[in-house]
């Protein structure tokens, strides 16, 4: 931005580097009078003279030569100040603090952060990926400016900023015999191998719940508590797994996988929630972010679920 601080800081720098006022005029879209005016009223009140008068034109004098450096001088301090308040709002430079839950690690934060990261170049984003708990210590203690978990649990120090109710339900391979389902019980599956999510996964929990009322014993189990791995062994067809849609939302997006929600209302669904600290002061760029992610949340979860109903 270049901002001069006065109507005669413009004309004096223009008039300076044309030597003439009729081409200081045109390049300002003024009239001649309307220069001239300028100059000599600020030599009168600076009782100084800042141009010679000569036959073809003007030159600087010693005091103008001065004049024209200070301009400058301050012409770029002043840009330094804007850069320093778009500082301060966040949408120059400076830094975005986020947590992310490990599910989260592909799909649309990805893409919400490449065309932020796009559009502001000169962000810096520091991102951390970890369990729940962690992030919503790090929420709480101010350490990071926003958040995406699950299920947090109601506190004055933290902030939910939007939230999404994340369902449960079957997932397997496109090719596994009970794809062709569009409703399942839990008992329609538990002659094929079932990949149990192990803890510390946080459908661990829920899933447990769901055998245990059922009194269901599937006849083969494989055990593990890492997400990308469940993935990786139902694109495979090595099984059938309990999971819920954000496990999973972006492999079926691509069709590597398919989802079929548990009817069951008793069993409770996640809860993905944006979350800042109650005290935390956001940055424009950090709000901007806040309201694309909720944007994002909305189209991915709550409108694509729609169509499984």
């Amino acid at each position: 931005m270049s901002i001069p601080f006065s109507r005669f800081s413009d004309y004096f720098m223009t008039v300076a580097k044309t030597g003439n006022l009729r081409k200081a005029a045109d390049q300002l879209h003024i009239s001649v009078s309307a220069v001239h005016r300028q100059i000599a009223l600020a030599e009168e009140e600076l009782d100084i003279a800042l141009f010679e008068r000569l036959p073809n034109g003007l030159k600087l004098t010693l005091a103008g030569e001065m004049l024209y450096s200070d301009v400058l001088r301050w012409q770029k301090e002043y840009k330094q100040t804007c850069m320093r308040f778009d500082e301060i709002q966040g949408l120059k430079r400076g830094a975005i603090e986020l947590g992310l839950i490990a599910a989260l690690s592909d799909g649309f934060v990805v893409d919400v952060l490449a065309t932020l990261q796009s559009e502001f170049p000169w962000i810096t984003l520091n991102i951390l990926t970890d369990d729940s708990d962690v992030l919503i210590n790090k929420i709480i203690t101010n350490e990071i400016d926003v958040g995406l978990i699950l299920d947090p649990v109601v506190s004055a120090q933290l902030d939910v900023m939007s939230f999404v109710e994340i369902p449960i339900g079957f997932v397997m391979c496109p090719d596994h015999p009970l794809a062709q389902h569009t409703h399942l019980t839990l008992s329609q599956t538990l002659d094929t191998r079932h990949i149990v999510p192990d803890q510390p996964l946080v459908i661990h929990d829920r899933v447990m719940a769901m055998y245990k009322k059922y009194h269901a014993n599937p006849a083969q189990i494989t055990l593990s508590n890492d997400i990308r791995l469940i993935q990786s062994m139902l694109k495979k067809n090595m099984g059938i797994a309990l999971l819920s849609y954000l496990d999973v939302y972006s492999a079926v997006e691509k069709q590597e996988l398919i989802f079929i929600p548990l009817e069951d209302k008793t069993i409770q669904p996640l809860t993905l929630a944006l979350c800042s600290g109650s005290r935390r002061q956001l940055s424009r760029i950090a709000q901007l972010l806040i309201r694309t992610l909720t944007e994002q949340m909305e189209i991915k979860f709550n409108h694509a679920l729609a169509g499984f109903k």
